[in-house]
């Protein structure tokens, strides 16, 4: 398996270098230059394996011979036995018609723990084998942050720095990164939003020369390929417990950096039977906007109830739009040159073939509180602000009934009790066990003005010996 980069005139990578590469050198974004594909046979078959044993499935074909069956599987199981939940991955009915994904049973309580916890092992994998040292960047909206610290935090190999915009992510989502214990672990609140700090990973992996010689950087951000691999995984989960391929399936993707649902589109192209991939956005519409005007366009980021999706440059795009325009790779970095610059508007054709799958829906914070206080009234059932703004996008999709619309539930309600109360919700909710000294457990973080500089200085200042 070799992948090349969105803009083509990066080097082709294996596997193992892909993972520890993140952004290609001509600014592209990694992809397999082919896909894996499964026959209806195959596919129905999946319906039999427990999750790790679909997951290695689906996932051997992407690592190819880079890491040894055996230990491949090993990892795999490693990554899941750390779920709270026997299925791992829970669906729960709402209506004749809707389901919903719960894929915040990991220990972060994150649909970004999936592909997270396994990125970690496999990094400490490779780094082990190789005796090497790198220094992992990533910027963080809110889940990001603590998944990847979670899942790194045992690496021997590895000085791990967070980037979160300060003050404006929930303070569980804040304590769950700032509380675990480690000398390698850097916490970094910049003075800015999440747009500025992942303006600042992307201007880092540019420009290297403030590390240390000896200390390659690596990102955790879902510009690294193994995170959108493992969340394909999922989407083949749901679908044939529902009853793929013998009939289709929708899902309806809460979305601010297009990674999570680029995932289901690659799973689409694989063979699974997907009838539409619904892009559900907050205020923060910049791909709702790409779906219904053809426009892609920077706007004023809004602060929202819903801060994971607090979001308005979405960076995995590209390797969707690598797909509508033919995999050329001269036309996307064209493109991409002329969106640094300002608006673009995509061609008719690249935009008949994005429709023809994806659809989107835009849901305020007020819809995202009637839609948290329906779901609780008419079901008991409580969801975060994320999954209830896919639940509104999934009612509102003009679907055919016998189509049954899965729902990612991204993120559990107890990560954010503010939304809770603002639907006019007053139970409150608890952290699960693993988590219920939370607010007892001292943090520790570093407030740093929005400047490039300010954050690669200490971040060179900081790196262990």
């Amino acid at each position: 398996m070799k992948y090349i980069s969105t803009r083509g005139q990066a080097p082709a990578l294996n596997f193992e270098q892909v993972l520890l590469t993140g952004l290609a050198s001509d600014g592209g974004l990694y992809v397999p230059a082919t896909l894996p594909s499964f026959s209806r046979a195959e596919i129905a078959a999946m319906a039999a394996l427990d999750y790790p044993e679909l997951a290695l499935k689906i996932i051997a074909p992407f690592v190819d011979d880079c890491v040894p069956a055996a230990d491949l599987k090993a990892i795999i199981d490693d990554t899941y036995a750390e779920f709270r939940h026997n299925a791992v991955a829970p669906m729960v009915q709402l209506a004749a018609n809707q389901w919903v994904l719960e894929l915040f049973h990991g220990p972060t309580l994150a649909f970004k723990d999936f592909a997270l916890q396994l990125l970690g092992r496999l990094l400490d994998y490779v780094l082990e084998r190789k005796h090497q040292k790198v220094v992992i960047m990533g910027a963080t909206s809110g889940d990001t942050g603590s998944a990847a610290i979670e899942g790194c935090k045992r690496c021997k190999n590895i000085d791990i720095y967070i980037l979160h915009p300060h003050q404006r992510v929930s303070e569980v989502q804040r304590r769950q990164m700032t509380t675990v214990v480690g000398d390698k672990i850097h916490n970094l609140a910049v003075e800015g939003n999440f747009d500025d700090c992942q303006a600042m990973v992307k201007a880092s992996f540019n420009d290297r020369s403030f590390l240390p010689a000896d200390r390659s950087l690596v990102a955790v951000n879902s510009i690294n390929w193994a995170r959108i691999m493992a969340q394909i995984v999922y989407y083949f989960y749901a679908a044939v417990a529902l009853g793929a391929p013998a009939r289709p399936v929708a899902f309806s993707v809460p979305t601010g950096n297009f990674g999570d649902i680029f995932a289901g589109y690659l799973a689409h192209q694989m063979g699974l039977p997907v009838a539409r991939l619904i892009i559900a956005t907050n205020r923060n519409d910049v791909l709702h906007r790409v779906m219904t005007t053809s426009t892609y366009g920077r706007q004023p980021l809004a602060h929202t109830l819903s801060p994971s999706m607090d979001i308005t440059v979405s960076s995995n795009f590209e390797r969707l739009l690598f797909d509508l325009y033919d995999r050329d790779g001269a036309a996307l970095a064209d493109l991409m040159r002329r969106f640094d610059a300002g608006d673009i508007v995509f061609s008719e054709a690249a935009m008949i073939r994005a429709r023809a799958l994806f659809s989107s829906h835009c849901v305020s914070d007020q819809q995202t509180c009637e839609q948290i206080a329906s779901s609780w009234r008419e079901c008991a059932y409580l969801l975060d602000p994320h999954s209830a703004i896919g639940v509104a996008a999934a009612l509102a999709a003009d679907l055919p009934p016998e189509v049954p619309v899965i729902t990612l539930a991204t993120a559990h309600p107890a990560k954010f009790p503010d939304a809770i109360r603002s639907a006019g919700l007053d139970q409150a909710v608890s952290l699960p066990l693993h988590l219920k000294d939370l607010f007892e457990r001292p943090e520790r973080f570093a407030v740093l003005p929005n400047s490039l500089a300010a954050v690669q200085a200490h971040m060179a200042n900081s790196i262990s010996a």
